[in-house]
């Protein structure tokens, strides 16, 4: 029988699953709602994270039968058991057999080998990682969206609607004259305040992140979405920057779907990087990575 192994890459936008082989091909591969770590604070995230990964589970069955796990989760702290409890129960393995980590740690693990460079990851929230030679995790940002994530599909967000509502406080109705206004009250369902007011305090922070997409296609017409865009990137520079500070001149990779919102995003954290930072883009597929990590033979 074929080994497989299950990755599965957890954002708070959607979380991407695949199974590979042991020699390292991918099998099958989709992807679910998203989900974080966050939920398991309450009785209402829990059951849906079970949701989510009872769904995925029929999905993959549907495609094969995984020995082994890892999965990368957002939010992650080692203090709880019950996610991996679920997925061995859910996927019919021990749970031995699955691994939980931080998302992040995967997405490492799919740009750089340990001590090679740091990975800047700009998805719904924003982090710069470092895994060093040792196998220990080291971090910049990464604090939550409540408290910082700059750069971030959800501080995208949240800086635009703060921007179009202090404008609306100077100048009632000057929305109208904002093409970023236009397509942000156009996705939350309202130009009325009421609107705004729930689209971020009632949505899920995976939800508010995908607002930064109308964002992005207004920068052509709208100087603000545009300095917003900017601003995204230099917010990345700045934890990448940090860890240049803690551990040295080492290669940068941007990776993460709020970085390829828009080319104004790299252009500008490529300019506040150290001249002597070198950057590159990354493609992110962090699910492949945990796939190829659970079906390497175990020793």
């Amino acid at each position: 029988m074929t080994t497989l192994g299950l990755g599965i890459d957890a954002g708070g936008t959607q979380t991407r699953w695949a199974l590979a082989d042991a020699e390292g091909p991918i099998v099958a591969e989709g992807h679910v709602a998203g989900m974080s770590a966050l939920q398991m604070h309450s009785d209402a995230g829990r059951d849906v994270m079970h949701s989510v990964f009872a769904e995925m589970a029929q999905a993959v069955l549907a495609c094969g039968q995984p020995t082994r796990v890892c999965a990368g989760l957002t939010g992650w702290g080692s203090d709880n058991t019950l996610p991996a409890q679920w997925l061995s129960e859910l996927l019919g393995i021990t749970p031995d057999r699955v691994t939980m980590s931080n998302d992040v740690e995967i997405a490492y693990l799919d740009s750089f080998t340990p001590g090679a460079g740091y990975l800047v990851y700009a998805g719904t929230g924003s982090i710069a990682a470092y895994i060093d030679e040792h196998g220990a995790f080291h971090r910049a940002g990464g604090r939550g969206v409540g408290l910082d994530d700059g750069g971030g599909g959800y501080w995208i967000a949240r800086e635009a609607l703060r921007h179009i509502w202090r404008r609306e406080d100077e100048q009632p109705g000057a929305w109208r004259d904002s093409p970023m206004a236009q397509a942000v009250f156009d996705y939350v369902g309202g130009s009325e305040w009421d609107r705004s007011r729930q689209f971020m305090y009632g949505s899920e922070r995976g939800a508010i992140g995908k607002l930064a997409l109308a964002v992005a296609a207004s920068a052509e017409q709208d100087p603000a979405a545009r300095t917003i865009l900017q601003q995204a990137g230099r917010e990345l520079a700045r934890i990448a920057m940090a860890l240049v500070s803690r551990y040295g001149v080492r290669p940068v990779a941007l990776s993460g779907r709020a970085a390829d919102l828009h080319p104004l995003i790299e252009t500008a954290m490529r300019d506040t990087l150290a001249p002597n930072v070198p950057m590159h883009r990354h493609a992110a597929q962090p699910h492949y990575a945990a796939a190829r990590l659970a079906a390497r033979p175990q020793n």
